[in-house]
């Protein structure tokens, strides 16, 4: 994917380079001279009026991701770089390439397998219990779909179930025994025609069966080692974003720990990102 220059005031093909704008941390930046409107403009490249270089901006964001608080990715920053900013800085920059991005993978085309596996799990936000919604495709280890919520009930998870089929449909979803999850099924996948439901519900009863749904378990114990060092988690504003930063990590930063592949690649989206996969991920989501 190119990134195509044109006017950001007209949307103009027609301008010519006109010198350079000089930044403290960016360097020079190219300007260009619309012909058209006769007005000055600088390519938007993601991270258009962000006064921070952008490998810089792309470590902070992986970093805290990964498991390092905002204070200490500031700290890092001034003792190995001798760059100075702020730790709400670095919260800032994650929110706002968060949202970014989000929106050009959710317009990705997905090959995904038959066995979609789904549960929810508690979040504590300020000493208030949230929930956190999660499905995972097991074939590719791909989270196809995910919801916050403040509570669980069969309407959250009827929203959670939309959102974990738009990528795809899978011949079952696995749940464990929560009692909303049959009659949002029921909801949403019953058909008259057929006299039942067009997605197969399996559910793993660990009272009975004494196995967990383990295949998803193992992303929450992922999710909640991360969670437990979001200070950002604090307001009901943000923590939605953080988590879907978390998802993001998850499809398209990080090689699976079993498959040693990025699960958003065996799910057959390949975008051909480089080394910094959050610095490839904002450019073309802003393309």
């Amino acid at each position: 994917m190119e990134n195509v220059i044109k006017c950001k005031h007209c949307s103009s093909l027609n301008f010519c380079k006109k010198g350079f704008r000089k930044t403290d941390y960016r360097g020079k930046i190219q300007k260009y001279f619309c012909n058209d409107c006769k007005r000055f403009f600088t390519n938007d490249d993601g991270f258009y009026r962000m006064r921070n270089n952008p490998n810089i901006i792309t470590m902070s964001i992986d970093m805290y991701i990964s498991n390092l608080s905002s204070r200490k990715m500031r700290n890092q920053l001034k003792r190995h770089l001798s760059h100075k900013i702020s730790h709400v800085s670095v919260l800032d920059w994650v929110r706002r390439c968060t949202l970014k991005v989000h929106k050009f993978i959710d317009k990705q085309g997905y090959n995904l397998g038959n066995s979609f596996y789904a549960d929810e799990t508690m979040i504590n936000r300020e000493g208030k219990l949230d929930r956190f919604w999660c499905c995972l495709d097991w074939d590719t280890r791909l989270i196809t779909g995910f919801h916050y919520s403040l509570s669980a009930n069969p309407i959250e998870a009827q929203e959670f179930l939309k959102k974990s089929i738009r990528k795809g449909k899978p011949r079952y979803i696995q749940t464990d025994a929560g009692v909303f999850y049959p009659r949002a099924f029921r909801k949403l996948f019953y058909s008259n025609k057929i006299g039942g439901l067009t997605i197969e519900h399996k559910i793993q009863n660990v009272r009975k069966t004494k196995i967990h749904n383990y295949r998803i378990e193992t992303v929450f114990m992922k999710i909640k080692d991360r969670v437990l060092d979001f200070r950002g988690l604090k307001a009901l504003w943000s923590a939605p974003i953080l988590m879907t930063a978390i998802v993001i990590q998850h499809n398209f930063i990080e090689n699976h720990s079993t498959t040693d592949e990025v699960p958003s690649e065996r799910a057959g989206v390949n975008l051909e990102l480089g080394d910094n996969r959050w610095l490839d991920l904002i450019r073309l989501s802003n393309i």
